[in-house]
């Protein structure tokens, strides 16, 4: 119970001095919780969302797409099945919005039937009405805002005919509801009225409300019973869960791609807890060697330190929980205030998540004092009269510069294999190889980092005077200590540049070849489907500014389902579309199937060699298609398959802007027809990756901030090992603000040298990993500018903020008070 007591009363002693490595655990553990919490709310997100668009029915009752959906028999059977009280057929079709000149919107739009029964719809209406009658409709909000109409305005839409109609908007639907339909213009209209609007109208699924007081199990086993083993019928229930089978796999995804930046956060607090108790234990060394004097072996040491170390850890998490606490609590506060949808979101912590969190803190904090408690355990009892603790032998060293120099050979060997190999195992070579290496590196921390300091305290001696040379003078003397403190913020800085080095290549090099490698710069095809016009085909090949290749295509039957069938002249397509080279090898007969499927099929009297291997071009020229055969397979085939889709380059010597002027003077007297450019997949793409950036500077943050906190605890701790020099210096003429500026220099130069060695050994990193996910396609590009600014910039700043404390400390210091000090 004594050594308890006495193990409590040093802790409280040394409060103070650990307070900010505390902070440091709080800090991990709170943003472990908040990474756990956020990622399990953004996953609940997507499982919310998908199962609104399930819709309130009891029972849903889907059929095979392929087979062309569920035929108005299998409505009425369902209708006539016992238990069943209303049934709402899920009918969608391609239709067309127009804009107020009369051209249609970008996309195909999707119509959707809404359905009698209010107790069935599963759209969610955001504003106005539901249509009552044909000349009524709903649009999504993104569409109505895009068109800048109102409830109540007339819209335009084109009809399944080809004609015109005029519409009236009564409401506006919730897109997030249909995530299905994501991105894509949605027309609500009575089930009635979906024929006049939609071309190639579907039924896919089913919506079925049981009467009151019926089994719901008993009736999907009627409905099985009477649809056959071509249908599926499932409860609410049953269908919510498989609309989110697949959130288990995201949310471990997720968590996973979370968690990686928070163990890079705790690996910096366990590096500050680490460093700071190493300084701790250094200034008691006499304290440590008196208590082996008078009978402490080194094992009672070292449990001594590892119990203060369970005690600070204990607390720190605790407090890391309670912070997490309220951080969830604010980010449910601050969500549940936004307009989400159909998804409603807590950011709380679950019991679990705290108990798990605070248990790995102290795991952390026990882990952190391992180090320092063997090296304090191996004071020896001369210390206690000042004698000098020996040092480690010259085999020790030896085994260390082994160790130090096979990791950098080993790592720069595996970086160098994974720059030059081809992928898949180019990106693990890297991997391994850059973090052996940067271990290499982090063990010669108190060579490398004093060094840089060195040359970074040129300009600050000759620009900070005395406050300067000192400053300088300080870190060099204490190169263990300067290693130490720098390597936290080494990390932290190492993995932001190498992260953000790698996506922005990495988006360099994919970028322009994701646009170059479309079978062209634009597409042009009906809205809403079918053939186009053959006027607008005309005027496009009267266009000497464009190069246009047509693509035909016909609906076939194919093993008794429905195939789209696309024909192409492959020697007018983009030499670097991917599969070109087998589309021109194609000969009569052959074709190409974008499912993988292989063998000889028979269509009609014609007998189709389906080549092996999965192409993405049949799709890619023709949407929906799902075959690629030469022009004259086609022509036996289905004679006369009209052109669908025209892909159009500009010709030879003309850029981008002139053909797409001259694509839109050919196309100005033909509305119907809907221009696609293949841009906007790179920018796609490009956005994407930009978004990734951010993210990934955003969380990597909080690694630098936790790495300025062992910053700020060195300082305050140093300034105790200094407080009779910063005596003498106050004694023989020194200010305050000079002793406050020498602190702030301290702070800037230690964090400077750890972000400049940092950014180097990121971009290099960065750059191999970018090469060996590119290297297939070109590596091009060099680290960003503007991100690696804003990561050394961030840098400063935490320097700065670090020196605060220990500055103000340093301030209000009296000259008598600190030559006192022992």
């Amino acid at each position: 119970m004594t050594t308890y007591r006495y193990t409590v009363a040093e802790l409280r002693g040394q409060l103070r001095q650990l307070l900010l490595s505390g902070a440091a655990i709080a800090l991990g553990v709170a943003f472990l919780i908040a990474s756990v919490s956020g990622s399990g709310a953004l996953v609940d997100s997507f499982s919310q969302t998908a199962a609104a668009e399930v819709g309130p029915g009891d029972i849903q009752v889907t059929g095979k797409a392929a087979a062309g959906g569920l035929d108005a028999a299998a409505t009425e059977r369902v209708r006539q099945t016992a238990g069943v009280a209303a049934v709402a057929p899920r009918l969608t079709g391609k239709g067309g919005v127009l804009a107020a000149d009369g051209r249609p919107l970008d996309r195909t739009a999707a119509v959707s039937a809404v359905a009698e029964d209010p107790a069935l719809r599963w759209q969610l209406l955001k504003d106005g009405r539901w249509p009552a009658g044909p000349g009524e409709v709903l649009l999504d909000t993104g569409t109505a805002h895009r068109l800048d109409a109102a409830v109540g305005a007339e819209v335009h839409l084109a009809r399944a005919d080809g004609t015109t109609a005029t519409a009236r908007l009564v409401g506006t639907l919730d897109e997030r509801g249909a995530p299905s339909l994501a991105g894509v213009p949605i027309i609500g209209v009575p089930a009635d009225a979906v024929a006049g609007y939609a071309a190639g109208a579907v039924t896919d699924r089913l919506d079925v409300r049981v009467a009151p007081g019926v089994s719901r199990t008993g009736t999907v086993e009627a409905l099985r019973a009477a649809l056959g083993a071509d249908v599926q019928v499932h409860t609410h229930e049953a269908s919510v869960n498989e609309a989110t089978r697949q959130s288990s796999t995201l949310y471990g995804m997720v968590l996973i791609a979370s968690l990686s930046f928070v163990l890079i956060a705790l690996a910096v607090a366990r590096m500050v807890v680490g460093n700071t108790f190493t300084v701790v234990l250094a200034q008691r060394t006499r304290q440590l060697a008196l208590l082996r004097c008078v009978g402490a072996d080194r094992q009672q040491l070292r449990r001594l330190i590892r119990r203060q170390g369970l005690l600070l850890g204990v607390g720190a998490s605790a407090a890391g929980v309670l912070l997490g606490v309220a951080l969830g609590a604010a980010g449910t506060a601050v969500v549940g205030g936004l307009d989400l949808g159909p998804v409603h979101l807590s950011l709380l912590p679950s019991p679990l998540t705290c108990l798990l969190a605070g248990l790995f803190g102290v795991l952390l904090t026990l882990l952190a004092v391992r180090g320092p408690a063997k090296a304090a355990a191996a004071v020896p009892p001369i210390a206690a009269l000042g004698g000098t603790p020996a040092s480690a032998d010259g085999a020790a060293r030896v085994r260390a510069a082994v160790w130090t120099t096979g990791l950098l050979v080993a790592g720069t060997a595996l970086l160098v294999a994974g720059a030059v190999a081809p992928p898949p195992l180019s990106l693990l070579a890297v991997t391994v190889g850059a973090i052996a290496n940067f271990f290499g590196v982090l063990r010669l921390s108190h060579r490398v980092l004093p060094a840089v300091v060195a040359v970074l305290g040129r300009p600050a001696r000759k620009l900070g005077g005395t406050a300067g040379r000192l400053a300088t003078q300080q870190l060099r003397l204490n190169p263990g200590r300067t290693g130490a403190t720098g390597s936290a913020l080494l990390l932290g800085v190492t993995v932001m540049v190498g992260a953000v080095t790698a996506l922005d290549i990495t988006s360099q090099s994919l970028v322009p070849v994701v646009s170059a490698r479309q079978p062209g710069v634009f597409s042009a095809a009906a809205t809403g489907g079918g053939a186009l016009p053959a006027g607008a085909l005309g005027a496009l090949g009267a266009e000497h500014g464009l190069t246009v290749t047509p693509v035909r295509s016909a609906t076939v039957d194919l093993d008794g389902r429905p195939t789209v069938v696309a024909a192409v002249d492959a020697t007018r397509l983009n030499s670097s579309t991917d599969d070109v080279d087998r589309a021109r090898a194609l000969t009569e007969g052959a074709a190409l199937s974008g499912l993988g499927d292989t063998g000889v099929r028979r269509v009609g009297g014609v007998e189709l060699r389906l080549q092996p291997g999965r192409s993405s071009l049949p799709f890619t020229l023709q949407s929906g298609a799902t075959l690629l055969v030469a022009p004259a397979t086609l022509d036996r085939l289905a004679p006369g398959a009209p052109v669908t889709t025209a892909w159009i380059s500009p010709a030879a010597g003309e850029d981008r802007p002139t053909a797409r002027r001259a694509l839109d003077h050919a196309l100005a007297d033909h509305p119907q027809v809907t221009v696609a450019d293949t841009a906007a997949q790179a920018d796609t793409l490009r956005s994407l990756l930009d978004r990734l950036k951010t993210i990934s500077m955003a969380l990597l943050s909080f690694s630098v901030a936790i790495a300025g906190l062992g910053v700020a605890a060195t300082l305050m701790l140093s300034i105790s090992e200094r407080s009779r020099e910063i005596g003498m210096l106050r004694a023989i003429g020194m200010s305050r603000e000079q002793l406050r500026r020498m602190l702030t220099l301290e702070a800037l130069l230690l964090s400077l040298a750890g972000a400049l060695v940092g950014t180097g050994l990121g971009a290099a990193y960065g750059w191999a990993a970018a090469r060996s996910i590119t290297s297939t396609v070109g590596t091009v590009g060099t680290p960003p500018v503007l991100p690696v600014l804003a990561a050394l910039g961030l840098t400063v700043l935490v320097g700065l903020a670090a020196a605060v404390l220990p500055a103000r400390r340093v301030g209000r210091m009296s000259a008598v008070a600190a030559m006192r000090a022992s």
